[in-house]
């Protein structure tokens, strides 16, 4: 059976690296294009499954391919999602003129872009490789500030070992000191779930919460997205264990 195509459209060679590899746990064909013209190229010859498509890009935007696409009969039915500028209202009212099927806005909501994913292909797979390691984080709310160590981190997110008073769902900031990385990377997110001392999710984590990222800049997403990578590698048969390298 033929896996889905997923068409990925932005003329940011780092987005497309960033959206492309959101997919990489799914089993589905990506194509990138860096404007609209090859977009629709692509569209034609491809038939994607699913387009995901930067509003602005040179030679064609993403207003005017998916006018093409949605005024061609062969065409018409491939899905559409746009991926705008946040805070830019006649930006939607653009995407609506032009018949997509949906939007998200920069910087890219990793559940978000999966969650819309699956209206249209449920094979899409919004679980993260989790890789053991543990990494300093100091970890913020309205009303104090933590320090804690990682159990695990992905790309979307990552296990934070503290005894906590948190709430689920609560909105946090944290930094994360990553190993040769310069700067701390900077991120907002949210506690997607407890890991409390009494009535343990999962009991082999020690106490704590998960938080997922909801706003990180595209360069510290990338910087996670190589240090996770690289943590992979080092865990796969004949790389070493990734687990034995984190820090106390």
């Amino acid at each position: 059976m033929a896996k889905p195509k997923v068409l990925i459209v932005d003329d940011v060679n780092l987005m497309l690296e960033l959206e492309k590899s959101l997919l990489r746990f799914s089993p589905v064909r990506v194509f990138t294009a860096r404007n609209g013209e090859e977009a629709l190229e692509l569209v034609r010859s491809e038939r994607p499954d699913l387009v995901y498509m930067d509003l602005n890009m040179p030679k064609m935007n993403g207003v005017d391919c998916c006018i093409a696409i949605k005024s061609d009969p062969e065409l018409r039915d491939t899905p559409v999602i746009m991926v705008t500028t946040a805070g830019k209202p006649e930006d939607q009212e653009l995407c609506a003129r032009a018949g997509c099927d949906g939007y998200i806005t920069k910087p890219v909501d990793r559940r978000l872009f999966l969650e819309i994913g699956r209206r249209y292909i449920p094979d899409i797979d919004r679980r993260e490789q989790r890789i053991p390691f543990s990494l300093p984080v100091t970890c913020r709310t309205e009303q104090k500030e933590l320090t804690g160590t990682t159990t695990d981190i992905s790309v979307g997110g990552l296990y934070l070992a503290i005894d906590h008073g948190i709430a689920l769902e609560e909105s946090v900031e944290i930094a994360i000191t990553i190993p040769g990385g310069g700067a701390p990377v900077r991120a907002r997110g949210r506690v997607a779930w407890l890991n409390g001392v009494d009535g343990k999710v999962k009991p082999r984590f020690p106490s704590g919460f998960g938080i997922e990222f909801m706003d990180i800049s595209p360069k510290d997403l990338e910087q996670v997205r190589e240090f996770v990578e690289s943590l992979a590698n080092l865990s796969s048969p004949g790389g070493g264990s990734a687990g034995t390298r984190g820090t106390s």
